[in-house]
């Protein structure tokens, strides 16, 4: 070590001369001119290099003593035997080792390294350079180079130099070597002490909407990300460091998140990550044997699991749930075990940790919960989930659906017998001491502390879950409506206690809104819930999209006719003293003052009447401008009525047709909805009592492994054709019963004959089951 790294900093030597020195400086002047900022340069280019001006540091001149000496060499041949960062740079991309004859010598003279900031841009060595630059993965400088490099005693910092451009601020060699697949420089550069623990964690490795690759920013999610299993398994088992997968990046995310974020779903893309992601567990567990790698919480709350189900990746989600090692080392890493098989039936234990509603922020919930998730309907479908929702319904979700229908459906008889028969005069009626006051008071109560009960539920759900309008509108649509239910009782019963007798308007369009909501108990049966789902996305999609422009005709059109016609004058009209009436002549009856076109509402009215035609068109016999009038009114007629109402009908048709096949999946998110609104409200004591699964002792690597699981048996008739030597006659365990032989010589014929009766059996009932390209009977034993 030399003295100047002692004392904290290192001495660089500087051969620039004074006019390379005030070019340099001069373009970084030019650069920050007049407020502007120095472009962006990029991670590397076969075109003209912009090189960073070098930061200011302490160096040593070697040229100080020229002048004093009276020498002045030749400036050509110092040219010639110079090498500053451009003439590097360009031997490195050329790939050819003779441009570089003398490096070591240049550098060896003029106490330089290659670790020095004068041959850096943006961070960038030339050895970055080297490995951007590979041929057919191969480039000889990169050895010429770390060979110098060990040479001046630079190595370590030479390999571990870092970009310190902001957009790729963190990226070394490594990744590069990583990202270029090399996995013989991946091994030179951890072999000559390359960090495996380093973080790219610049704006282009970053989760952003612009041009970027997101891969975790360690060198192991890169080699994880780009499907490199030789890569990964030498940075986790090499001799000289192993990269630890329990390292975070700047999101809090290990390399299995990253696998989770680089999932599309796609088949291919599935079958690599679920391929590496299994891959990095086994290799974890081999080092680690105790380690839970799938535990690990990023810095929002999200295992790999959840982050799956967070994003909709189903394909690593539906994976991760299934995932079941056979290995004993790695067995308890496990989320699936396999309790018996019996021909194709197959009973499993699903792990439920993380995935039970009954812990906080679990899998369920989010999913549920998740109204910006794509394809949370299909994932809801996968099993243990689409199992465990329904074991809830049946274990306490059901019974108490089925009584809260009864307590609504009571309420509503109360509360429609309560208006009905509504008293006169002016409010707050008095009680009188009757049988009957007595009951509509008490009808009073009942409904007041019912509709109380849905608005403060209402606010205690939109708090819980924070839903977004979205959400509000596709997920709580009825939530909804009952919390307007129970904030428009309130509003009527505020304005009935101050005498107004406005509250009878907001009283029946309570009472309105409470029998629609009656619809809602439809999801407790599956044909009227698909129905309702129909109504419900009509009513959010179509109608609503029909009313906005409707309501700009309508609206549009009632203004042109108010401005348009004028009043005749009035004829004379005398009053009836008594009836206070006016008569229009001798003859006429006793009428009344109507209102006319001049009045905006009374003009709407009747021009929405034209719309589902009833309009009347006697009313223009007085008033002048007929023509133009009707110009407008055959006009709004065609716009609307042919239009908009056909329109109207042709998306509703297009709309049923859309989700019929969607319908049952979308009723059952909303059933789901409603247990775990149910489940929420339930005290601890019922929570825990109604818990579904049970606890099993799995006995893996852990020792006393136990866990919460749920028994789901499933019949798959192509597994237990491609498995039909492994299959075990009677429950138990698969690992330790032999499967004894189903030939000829076998000394147990009564079980061969029991084998053909189930044969023949299973042939009669083989379309209930999953088809396969190949029958059973063709496995049929001699």
């Amino acid at each position: 070590m030399s003295k100047s790294e002692m004392f904290g900093f290192t001495l660089e030597a500087d051969d620039r001369t004074e006019e390379e020195r005030s070019r340099q400086k001069g373009t970084k002047n030019d650069a920050f001119s007049f407020g502007r900022e120095a472009p962006k340069a990029p991670m590397d280019t076969d075109y003209q290099e912009e090189m960073e001006e070098p930061k200011p540091q302490i160096r040593f001149n070697l040229n100080f003593d020229k002048g004093i000496r009276g020498k002045e060499e030749d400036s050509k041949k110092r040219n010639n035997d110079k090498f500053n960062i451009n003439r590097l740079f360009e031997a490195v991309a050329s790939g050819d080792a003779k441009n570089l004859d003398g490096l070591y010598q240049y550098l060896h003279q003029n106490m330089k390294k290659l670790s020095d900031s004068l041959y850096q841009s943006h961070g960038k060595t030339a050895l970055m350079k080297a490995l951007l630059h590979l041929k057919d993965g191969k480039n000889e400088i990169v050895e010429l180079l770390i060979d110098i490099s060990e040479k001046l005693g630079d190595i370590n910092e030479f390999v571990n130099a870092a970009y310190t451009n902001s957009y790729y601020k963190g990226q070394t060699a490594l990744h590069i070597a990583i990202e270029r697949r090399s996995i013989c420089y991946v091994k030179l550069l951890v072999n000559k002490g390359a960090d495996v623990h380093v973080r790219a964690c610049g704006t282009f490795f970053q989760q952003d909407d612009g041009p970027s690759f997101y891969f975790g920013e360690l060198p192991l999610s890169l080699a994880a990300c780009t499907n490199q299993p030789n890569v990964v398994d030498f940075l986790m088992n090499n001799e000289y460091q192993r990269a630890n997968a329990k390292l975070t990046d700047s999101q809090g995310n290990t390399v299995l998140h990253a696998l989770v974020v680089v999932a599309d779903n796609s088949e291919e893309n599935t079958e690599f990550v679920t391929n590496m992601y299994d891959r990095i567990l086994r290799n974890a567990a081999r080092l680690h044997p105790k380690l839970k790698l799938e535990d690990i919480e990023n810095y929002v709350g999200l295992t790999p699991l959840k982050l799956a189900a967070k994003t909709g990746k189903i394909g690593i989600f539906s994976h991760i749930l299934k995932r079941e090692f056979q290995e004993s080392y790695s067995k308890h890493l496990s989320r699936k075990f396999t309790e018996w098989v019996y021909g194709p039936v197959h009973c499993y234990l699903y792990d439920l940790a993380s995935v039970d509603s009954y812990e906080d922020n679990s899998v369920m919930e989010i999913l549920i919960y998740g109204s910006d998730i794509p394809n949370r309907h299909e994932m809801l479908q996968t099993e243990p989930l689409s199992q465990l929702l329904d074991e809830k319904w049946k274990k306490f979700a059901g019974q108490m659906f089925c009584f809260h229908f009864l307590v609504y459906f009571l309420y509503l008889i109360i509360f429609t017998i309560v208006a009905y028969n509504k008293k006169n005069g002016e409010p707050p009626f008095v009680i009188e001491n009757t049988t009957m006051d007595y009951l509509y008071t008490a009808g009073q109560l009942v409904t007041t502390l019912a509709n109380a009960y849905f608005f403060v539920i209402g606010i205690i759900d939109m708090k819980r879950k924070r839903p977004k309008l979205k959400t509000l509108l596709i997920d709580g649509y009825y939530e909804f409506l009952f919390f307007v239910q129970g904030a428009l009782f309130l509003v009527s019963a505020g304005l009935y206690l101050c005498s107004k007798h406005e509250y009878l308007c907001f009283l029946v369009m309570c009472l309105a809104l409470s029998w629609v909501n009656l619809i809602y108990f439809s999801r407790g049966d599956s044909h009227m819930g698909i129905y309702s789902v129909m109504i419900q996305k009509m009513i959010l999609s179509d109608i609503l999209r029909f009313l906005f422009v409707y309501s700009v005709f309508l609206f549009g059109f009632s203004a042109a006719v108010v401005s348009l016609l004028i009043e005749p004058p009035e004829r004379n009209i005398t009053i009836n003293k008594q009836a206070r009436l006016p008569l229009f002549g001798p003859d006429d009856e006793v009428g009344c003052v109507k209102p006319t076109y001049r009045n905006m509402s009374y003009t709407t009215l009747e021009l929405f009447k034209f719309t589902i035609g009833m309009g009347d068109m006697e009313f223009t016999e007085d008033y002048k401008y007929k023509e133009v009038f009707y110009i407008l009114l055959i006009g709004y007629i065609i716009l609307t009525y042919i239009l908009l109402l056909n329109m109207l009908i042709a998306l509703m048709n297009r709309t049923v047709e859309n989700i019929t096949m969607e319908s049952t999946s979308i009723w059952k998110l909303q059933r789901a909805i409603t247990i775990l609104d149910m489940e929420k409200r339930l005290p601890n004591c019922l929570k825990k009592r109604f818990r579904c699964g049970a606890k099993k002792n799995l006995n893996t690597v852990l020792g006393d492994d136990c866990r919460q699981c749920l028994r789901v048996e499933e019949v798959n008739w192509n597994k237990w054709n491609i498995n039909l030597g492994k299959i075990n006659e009677d429950p138990g365990c698969c690992d330790r019963v032999n499967q004894p032989e189903l030939d000829g010589s076998s000394t147990r014929p009564n079980r061969g004959r029991s084998w053909r009766g189930f044969f023949t059996e299973s042939s009669r009932r083989r379309q209930t089951y999953e088809s396969t390209e190949m029958s059973p009977l063709s496995t049929t034993p001699v």
